[in-house]
């Protein structure tokens, strides 16, 4: 006998707007608990300090939450100069205080352009990472520093929205303010130090907002205040985002009964429009992912090969 699973099978993406000193995974927990869901989980860790869009995906959204790992981020970061600490960010213990120089506007423009592009960049000891099935911070609170190898990200923009620099006391916490858009691993913190490193100053990161994990920005996000306020299950699952809303950029197929017959059983259809569809044009030598539709109802995600067919990849609600 198959072994009942505890909870509600609830289905779709709720954006969450993360609350400052609390773990990713206490947020998931958090949500889960608020539906009842059999199943759940996030897409990608925000630091304890962070907040901001962490996407939670329920029941068979967990299926496509890969596809979500791998999108690009978007940050607003609030970089205290001057000071660096063991983690990196203002929970972190103080490892020096440096002065800082006057802050020139130009320079800091040019200097921030350096860090744009393609790159590598190494993770930092606090952080989730795991080595030998432990968390690299576990490692690092006790005080023991495990070789990472770098790994490449790209910045995409790195715009400068504030700098606070007195003249008349320049050792009254200075500070600038940027916004981010980069791919996926890439650590804010490190990019924070890096740019303090290269300011001769030192830098570590005081306030971090995810604004954007690529579909989802922070206008759909919910906090959990929200929806612990709601009076009842329904009323929750009136905030969730529909399943295919993390793969919508996705082409769409709708099948006939017979196709999803040979799709829930692992075979290969035709696509009858394989001559005429535009992604082909940008994508002649790779695999493309389609979402494919019975009744409006998405079942499965396939991928396309070169010879028209369409092969069943991932399987939902079936």
């Amino acid at each position: 006998m198959a072994r009942r699973k505890k909870g509600r099978p609830v289905n779709g993406i709720l954006v969450l707007d993360k609350p400052s000193d609390i773990t990713s995974n206490a947020a998931l927990q958090k949500v889960k608990r608020l539906f009842d869901a059999q199943k759940a989980g996030h897409t990608g860790s925000l630091d304890p300090l962070a907040t901001g869009v962490l996407p939670i995906c329920l029941g068979e959204a967990t299926k496509l939450s890969h596809y979500l790992l791998d999108a690009h981020k978007r940050y607003r970061a609030k970089c205290f100069l001057g000071t660096t600490t063991t983690t990196g960010d203002s929970e972190g213990e103080i490892l020096e205080q440096r002065p800082v120089a006057e802050l020139d506007e130009a320079r800091l423009l040019g200097l921030l352009e350096t860090f744009k592009g393609t790159q590598q960049q190494t993770p930092p000891m606090y952080s989730a990472l795991k080595h030998n099935g432990r968390p690299l911070y576990e490692y690092a609170r006790n005080g023991i520093e495990i070789k990472r190898k770098s790994r490449e990200i790209t910045i995409f923009e790195l715009n400068l929205l504030n700098c606070k620099w007195s003249p008349d006391n320049p050792d009254r916490s200075p500070f600038i303010e940027l916004e981010v858009l980069c791919s996926k691993g890439t650590y804010i913190r490190s990019l924070c130090e890096d740019i303090g490193r290269a300011l001769g100053c030192g830098a570590h990161i005081a306030e971090l907002r995810r604004l954007e994990a690529e579909p989802f920005t922070l206008s759909q996000a919910v906090s959990l205040e929200q929806l612990a306020q709601q009076e009842d299950f329904a009323q929750r699952e009136k905030l969730l985002l529909p399943v295919d809303s993390a793969i919508a950029g996705f082409p769409a197929v709708h099948l006939s009964s017979e196709e999803k017959e040979r799709i829930e059983h692992g075979h290969e259809i035709e696509f009858k429009a394989f001559n005429q569809h535009k992604a082909l044009k940008k994508h002649e030598t790779e695999n493309i992912n389609f979402r494919l539709y019975f009744n409006n109802t998405l079942i499965a995600l396939a991928v396309l090969d070169q010879n028209g067919m369409l092969k069943p990849k991932r399987l939902l609600f079936l």
